[in-house]
C-alpha cells in the first residue's frame, strides 16, 4: 500500500522508539562477532525462506535470544533485517518496521531466558530444565510479535480492535515453537566442543525439509489452479448452473465427513465433487441451456457427458479415485443409470457420494426454468428414492450434516424470479 494512515505510521515510530530502547546498553565488544555472524546467517535464511515458501525464518533468531545478553539479540535482527528485501511498497517503512518488530520480540525472548536461567542451562546442557526457559522465551517470542502484528492491523488496516488480536497468538504459537527447538539445538550446539560451525550445520536439514514442503504446496497450488480453471470453462459454458460444482463439492465433502473418512479421501470426494460435471464441455451449448424437455436423442447427447469428463481427466493424477466419480456419478443402485448400468456395490463409494450431493443442490437450486425445492423437501425426496436410486447411507449421512451445519441454497441461474415458475420436478428431473 503506497498511502500509510498517518496513525500507522505513528506507531511504527513507537516501535522503532521501543526497539532503540532494547538495544541499550550496546553489547560488549566480544559478543560483536557473534551478532554480526547470526545477523548475516539470519539474513541469508530469511532471503531463501522468502523465495521458497513466502515465509519467515525465526530459528537463528531465536537461537541468538538463547545465546546472548537481551541488547546483543535484539541487535541480530535488527542487522539483519537490513539486509533482506521487502518486495512490496513502500518498502522504506516495511522494512523499518520489520526490523523493530523482530528487535522487540527478540529482546523480550532473551529477556526471559535470561531471567529464568536459561543462559546457564544452555551452556551446560542441562536438559530437561533448559527446555523451560527456551520454552518461556518461545512464548515471550510469539506474544510480542502477536501484539505488534495485531497494532499495525489496527492502524494501517483499519481492522476493528476487537478483532485485530483474534487468533494470531494460537495461529503463530506452533510453527514459532517447533522453529524454537530448533534455535535450541543451535544454541547448545554452539556452545559445544563443536563450535559455531556445528551450530549452522543445524540449518541445513531444515532448509531442506522447508524446500520440501514448499514444493508441496507449489504442487497442491497447481492442483487448485488445474480445478478452477475446468470449473471456470464450465461455468462458462452453462451459465444456469454457475456456481453448482462448488456447492456439490462442498456437499460432498459434508457426505464423507459424516461417514467418518481420513482427509485425504475428504479432498478427493471435494475435487470429485467439483469437477463432476466436467464433461459439459464436450456437449453442444444449444443442449445446456434449452429451457424445453429434452428429445430422446438430445437426452443421449447429455448422458455421454460422464464419459467425456472422465477422458478429459484421465492424466491427472492427483484426482485419485474422483476420476471414478466423474464417471459413475449418474449410475443408480437398480442399474437404471448410465453411462454403463451399474447396480448396487459394482458403483464406486465415491460415486454414490457424489450421486446424492449433485441430485441434493440441483434440487435446492433456483435455476430458469424451474424454482427450488426447500431443504427439507429435497431431503424427503432423496429419502424416498434412496435403495433404488441413492445409496441410503450417503443420504443418511447428509441428513446427519445438514442438521448439524445446515446448508444455505443458492440461485445459479441468470435470472434468479422467473415469472410463473413451473413446480418443481422429481429428483430423477432435476439435473441434466
Amino acid at each position: 500500500m503506497e498511502a500509510v494512515p498517518p496513525r500507522a505510521r505513528v506507531y511504527v515510530a513507537c516501535a522503532v522508539l521501543g526497539a532503540l530502547a532494547c538495544l541499550l546498553p550496546l553489547p560488549v565488544r566480544h559478543t560483536w562477532w557473534a551478532v554480526a555472524l547470526l545477523a548475516l546467517v539470519y539474513a541469508g535464511c530469511e532471503e531463501l525462506a522468502r523465495r521458497t515458501f513466502g515465509g519467515t525464518f525465526y530459528p537463528v533468531l531465536l537461537a541468538a535470544a538463547f545465546l546472548l545478553p537481551p541488547p546483543a539479540a535484539a541487535l541480530v535482527p535488527a542487522a539483519g533485517a537490513a539486509l533482506v528485501r521487502v518486495g512490496q511498497r513502500p518498502e522504506g517503512l516495511r522494512r523499518i518496521w520489520r526490523a523493530a518488530q523482530l528487535t522487540v520480540a527478540v529482546w523480550a525472548a532473551a529477556r526471559v531466558h535470561w531471567a529464568l536461567g536459561g543462559r546457564d542451562a544452555v551452556v551446560g546442557s542441562d536438559f530437561p530444565y533448559a527446555l523451560v526457559p527456551a520454552g518461556a522465551a518461545v512464548l515471550a517470542f510469539c506474544v510480542a510479535l502477536s501484539v505488534l502484528d495485531g497494532g499495525i492491523l489496527a492502524c494501517a488496516e483499519r481492522v476493528p480492535l476487537r478483532r485485530a488480536w483474534r487468533g494470531l497468538f494460537l495461529r503463530s504459537l506452533a510453527p514459532i515453537g517447533v522453529q524454537g527447538l530448533a534455535g535450541l539445538m543451535m544454541a547448545v550446539l554452539w556452545c559445544s566442543p563443536y563450535g559455531p560451525v556445528a551450530a549452522l550445520l543445524v540449518l541445513l536439514p531444515m532448509c531442506v525439509s522447508w524446500w520440501a514442503y514448499a514444493q508441496y504446496h507449489r504442487e497442491r497450488a497447481a492442483h487448485r489452479a488445474t480445478i478452477r480453471a475446468l470449473v471456470q470453462a464450465v461455468d462458462i459454458k452453462d451459465g444456469y448452473t454457475r456456481g453448482h460444482s462448488e456447492r456439490v463439492g462442498q456437499a460432498s465433502m459434508m457426505i464423507a465427513r459424516e461417514l467418518g473418512m481420513g482427509d485425504d479421501r475428504v479432498e478427493v470426494l471435494r475435487f470429485a465433487g467439483i469437477l463432476h460435471d466436467v464433461g459439459k464441455l464436450g456437449v453442444p451449448t444449444r443442449l445446456l441451456r434449452k429451457d424445453g424437455p429434452l428429445t430422446p436423442e438430445e437426452r443421449r447427447v447429455i448422458e455421454l457427458h460422464p464419459e467425456y469428463g472422465h477422458e478429459m481427466v484421465r492424466g491427472i493424477s492427483f484426482l485419485g479415485e474422483a476420476r471414478a466419480a466423474i464417471l459413475h456419478h449418474h449410475e443408480r443402485l437398480d442399474g437404471s443409470g448410465y453411462p454403463y448400468g451399474l447396480m448396487g456395490s459394482q458403483i464406486p463409494e465415491c460415486a454414490r457420494v457424489v450421486a446424492v450431493a449433485d441430485a441434493f443442490d440441483a434440487m435446492t437450486s433456483t435455476r430458469s426454468y424451474r424454482r427450488a425445492r426447500p431443504v427439507e423437501a429435497a431431503l424427503e425426496e432423496l429419502q424416498r428414492c434412496a435403495g433404488a436410486q441413492f445409496d441410503p447411507r450417503m443420504v443418511t449421512a447428509l441428513a446427519r450434516a445438514l442438521d448439524r451445519y445446515g446448508w444455505r441454497p443458492a440461485v445459479t441461474a441468470e435470472d434468479p424470479a422467473p415469472a410463473a415458475p413451473p413446480p418443481p420436478l422429481s429428483v430423477q428431473e432435476a439435473h441434466r
